[in-house]
C-alpha cells in the first residue's frame, strides 16, 4: 500500500510540474506588448469611448436568425452600394473607419454587418457539429441585408473568410452583385496543390487566446486583440494602431454583446463544409478584384494567385507590405484601386 500511495504522490508531483511548466510556456507566449501600448490600453479603459456607430442600424431575418446591420449613407445621392463581408469569428466593426469613409466620402453606401455568431447578430444556439451551416447560409444572411435595405445588386466586398463568403454570394446570386473584390482569401483553401493555412500562426493564435482569455477582464481582451494583429501582421512592418483597435475592441465589450468564444469552430466548419469553389469561379463575368498581400503570413498568396488564374479577366493586386489584414497605411492604395471596378 505504502509503494502504491508513493507512486501516486510521485504520479502528481510530475502532473503539477507539467501544469506548472506548461503556464510558463504559455505565460511567456506571443509577442510582448510594448509599455506604450499599455499605457494606451490603460487610457482607452479610463476615457470615454468613441461612437462606432455612425449609420444607420438594424436586423435583417436570414433563416430564422437576427442579422445586425450598419448602413452608412453619402452625403449626397448614392452612386452605388458597397458589402462589406468581414472574417472568421469578426464583426462589422472589424473594418478600419477609415476604409469606411474612403468609399462613403467617394459618394457609395456602406453596408456592413455582424455574422451570426457574432456581435449583435443571433448567436446560433445549440450548434451542431454533425450539421453545420454552410458558407452558402452566411451568404443568405449577406442577401437578406440588401433586400432589407431594397438594395437590388451591390459591390462585394470581403477579406479572409468574407472573401470565401463573398465568392458564394457571387456564384449563387450574380444577378445580386455589381463586382466582386476578394482579399487576403481562397477559393479552396484545403487545396491540396496549395500551402496550407500556417499551423504554426494558427497555434501562435490559440496560444495568446489561452494567454489573455483564460483570466479574462477588460484589459487582458484589448491585450488578446491586440498580440492577433501582430501575430497576423507576420514579417510585413507598419505601425499598429494601438488606440484605435483597443477602443474599437472595449467598445464592442461595453456597448454590444462583446465577442462569442464558440463561434470560430462553426465559422471553420462551415469552411469545411463549403469545399472548392474553383468549378464555379470559372464562369464569373462580373468585374473582379483579387487583393493579396505578400507578407500574408496566414493565408499563402498562392490562393489568391490561384483565384486570379481561375475567375475570368480577374484584376490583381499583390502588396509587398501587406500580411492578413487591412493595415490603416493601404487603406488609402486599396479603396482607389477597388474603386477602379465599381459600377
Amino acid at each position: 500500500m505504502k509503494f502504491f500511495k508513493k507512486i501516486l504522490k510521485i504520479a502528481a508531483l510530475a502532473i503539477l510540474l507539467i501544469l506548472a511548466g506548461f503556464s510558463i510556456y504559455i505565460a511567456c507566449s506571443g509577442p510582448a506588448l510594448s509599455d506604450e501600448s499599455n499605457e494606451i490600453i490603460t487610457r482607452v479603459i479610463e476615457d470615454p469611448l468613441p461612437e462606432f456607430v455612425r449609420g444607420k442600424a438594424g436586423f435583417a431575418t436570414s433563416q430564422g436568425l437576427d442579422i445586425w446591420y450598419e448602413s452608412i449613407m453619402p452625403e449626397t445621392s448614392p452612386k452605388g452600394a458597397v458589402l462589406l463581408i468581414m472574417g472568421i469569428s469578426n464583426d462589422a466593426l472589424g473594418w478600419p473607419q477609415q476604409f469606411l469613409d474612403a468609399f462613403v466620402d467617394s459618394g457609395y453606401q456602406v453596408i456592413s454587418y455582424d455574422h451570426r455568431g457574432v456581435g449583435m447578430s443571433d448567436w446560433v444556439k445549440n450548434w451542431d457539429a454533425s450539421k453545420p451551416y454552410s458558407l452558402g447560409d452566411m451568404a443568405a444572411d449577406a442577401i437578406a441585408v440588401l433586400d432589407t435595405l431594397g438594395i437590388q445588386k451591390a459591390n462585394i466586398v470581403g477579406v479572409s473568410m468574407g472573401g470565401m463568403i463573398a465568392q458564394e454570394l457571387v456564384i449563387r446570386h450574380p444577378e445580386r452583385a455589381a463586382s466582386l473584390t476578394s482579399i487576403a482569401s481562397s477559393g479552396y483553401i484545403e487545396d491540396p496543390d496549395l500551402p496550407a493555412i500556417s499551423s504554426a500562426v494558427a497555434f501562435d493564435l490559440i496560444k495568446v487566446g489561452l494567454k489573455y482569455g483564460i483570466i479574462g477582464g477588460e484589459k487582458n481582451i484589448l491585450k488578446l486583440h491586440l498580440a492577433s494583429r501582430v501575430i497576423l501582421m507576420g514579417d510585413a512592418r507598419y505601425p499598429l494602431e494601438t488606440k484605435v483597435i483597443s477602443e474599437q475592441v472595449l467598445y464592442n465589450i461595453r456597448k454590444r454583446r462583446g465577442y462569442n468564444m464558440h463561434v470560430s469552430p462553426q465559422h471553420h466548419a462551415a469552411v469545411r463544409l463549403s469545399g472548392s469553389r474553383y468549378e464555379k469561379l470559372r464562369f464569373l463575368s462580373l468585374p473582379t478584384l483579387i487583393i493579396h498581400g505578400k507578407s500574408d503570413p496566414f493565408i499563402p498568396i498562392a490562393h489568391g494567385k490561384k483565384c486570379a488564374e481561375i475567375i475570368p479577366n480577374a484584376d490583381t493586386l499583390w502588396l509587398d507590405n501587406m500580411a492578413h489584414g487591412i493595415p490603416g497605411v493601404l487603406v488609402d492604395t486599396l479603396s482607389k484601386r477597388m474603386m477602379e471596378g465599381f459600377r
